[in-house]
């Protein structure tokens, strides 16, 4: 094998004269030369050089990333830019290597890339454990946690797609480009949230789509942007749990509670976009009306029931039994049913009075015993307050002190 052939440019093989061999120039290894793809196959590409034989590109040198067809990475017609890799004369075997030279080029443009911060498009040529690899001249790996905002649990779909990325690392060196579409995302997220924050006004009603649900609340997404919608904002009623009232995807009405630009926080309520409950409660009770309720507060002074989605009673502690009572918890629980009279209603003020003692019947009162006659004596001299008459007074004042009026004598 030889390192070194001569050769001839735009003259076929099969007219070379010996003028034109004369012509020949020489080239070696590691020489770079430009040709045009002539013919593809699976596993290489053929290129015309205008030597007296045409190059070729095997599959391991068209791209710095695997491949499963030559087309993967050129067509036909295509000038290319090329590096000697062997020269085999007896063969007639000229292997040539795109990738050498797309790899020498690659990191001064990926470096300047990579120092302005530049975002540039990727066509995502495989899929492999831990994230995704592009062809940028090198093997370009994008971390599965760097691809998008959200967790992504299976990539395969993922192949032939065209992100928008930015060099996140860069290392010549040890032949390492890691790259990032989240950075970008995150970026142009920022720039629209600080926009919609900005139109967005206190009091407004909006449109928008659940995005996600947490214990406390739901997430909202308003634009492009989420706000959250606490938990005792989603409804006028008791909520256990945000999936009891919404689901992922969902389209509500929300109204903005607050704004923070420098948090970059957004309260919304979907209570607040409907008619309140007190708005409607007035045609539903008065004075005198026995509800069913449920026991949603219990405090020292007695306990609130819920008896319309948002309208909450006081039952105070003095209208729970007709017994008397020294914490509520002797009477109820949180969470129980009951049946309450309406004492006073007042929408507009939002107040209900509520008793649940007036809703049972009052315990009959016990006979009080009779007291012995000698006993009805001494109580009556002892309370001056007690009338006597000469039939129940058995003895005299003398009897009771005449002993002490001796005395005095």
């Amino acid at each position: 094998m030889s390192e070194e052939t001569n050769v001839q440019e735009s003259v076929p093989a099969e007219t070379i004269s010996q003028e034109a061999m004369d012509n020949f120039v020489s080239l070696k290894k590691g020489d770079t030369v430009k040709g045009t793809i002539v013919k593809i196959e699976d596993n290489q590409a053929y290129v015309s050089l205008g030597y007296k034989y045409d190059g070729v590109i095997p599959l391991r040198e068209l791209s710095s990333v695997q491949l499963e067809n030559a087309a993967d990475a050129v067509a036909i017609g295509q000038e290319v830019e090329l590096k000697v890799v062997s020269i085999d004369d007896e063969k007639e075997k000229l292997v040539l290597s795109k990738k050498i030279i797309d790899g020498e080029r690659a990191w001064d443009v990926l470096q300047a890339r990579f120092d302005n911060g530049e975002v540039f498009e990727v066509s995502v040529a495989d899929v492999v454990k831990g994230g995704l690899v592009a062809d940028v001249g090198v093997r370009g790996f994008i971390p599965a946690s760097m691809v998008e905002r959200h967790f992504v649990e299976d990539f395969s779909d993922y192949k032939g797609r065209t992100l928008r990325v930015k060099v996140k690392e860069i290392d010549r060196e040890n032949n390492k480009v890691i790259l990032s579409q989240k950075e970008v995302l995150d970026q142009e997220f920022e720039q629209n949230k600080q926009q919609v924050i900005g139109a967005l006004e206190v009091g407004q009603e909006l449109e928008g789509t659940v995005q996600r649900l947490t214990p406390f609340g739901a997430f909202v997404d308003i634009g492009g942007i989420d706000g959250l919608v606490h938990v005792s904002e989603l409804s006028w009623q008791h909520v256990a749990h945000p999936k009891d009232i919404v689901t992922e995807g969902q389209s509500v009405r929300v109204k903005v509670l607050k704004v923070d630009p420098a948090a970059g926080k957004i309260s919304l309520s979907m209570k607040a976009a409907e008619p309140g409950p007190w708005d409607t409660a007035g045609s539903k009770f008065n004075a005198g009306d026995i509800v069913t309720g449920t026991v949603r507060r219990i405090v020292t002074f007695g306990v609130f029931v819920e008896i319309a989605p948002g309208v909450e009673g006081l039952v105070h502690i003095s209208q729970l039994a007709h017994r008397h009572v020294a914490t509520p918890h002797e009477v109820v629980q949180e969470g129980q049913e009951v049946k309450a009279k309406v004492l006073d209603f007042n929408p507009a003020e939002k107040r209900v009075s509520l008793s649940i003692k007036e809703t049972e019947e009052a315990p009959e009162q016990a006979p009080r015993p009779e007291r012995a006659p000698r006993q009805q004596k001494i109580e009556a001299i002892d309370n001056p307050n007690v009338s006597l008459s000469n039939q129940s007074m058995s003895y005299s004042l003398a009897e009771r002190f005449g002993d002490k009026l001796s005395k005095l004598k």
